[in-house]
């Protein structure tokens, strides 16, 4: 099979593989993934290492929180609980960082 050939199945499978809707849940977690490779509990999927920015990391926190004060109201009681879990999770992480 030529590059050609192998490029071309590859891109049609790529093309048939069903994405995932983008809801608030799933952009909330997105946030928090972020939150947790720059607090240096994931690998930055760039570089493939582990390390911390807790500037970054306050400031993802921080976005969730603007994002849950302007939501108010808006959101069904599993939104809610999620971001609320997700933001204590978060700054204990923090907290324990600081610690160290």
């Amino acid at each position: 099979m030529s590059t050609e050939s192998l490029a071309s199945a590859k891109a049609e499978q790529e093309a048939t593989q069903e994405i995932p809707p983008v809801n608030f849940s799933s952009f909330i977690l997105s946030l928090a993934t972020s939150a947790l490779i720059h607090i240096g509990e994931q690998a930055n999927p760039a570089t493939g290492i582990k390390q911390v920015d807790l500037p970054n990391a306050r400031q993802v926190i921080d976005l969730l929180v603007l994002l849950k004060e302007k939501t108010a109201g808006n959101l069904n009681q599993e939104e809610g609980n999620l971001i609320s879990q997700l933001l204590y999770t978060l700054r204990m992480k923090i907290i324990a960082l600081e610690k160290k």
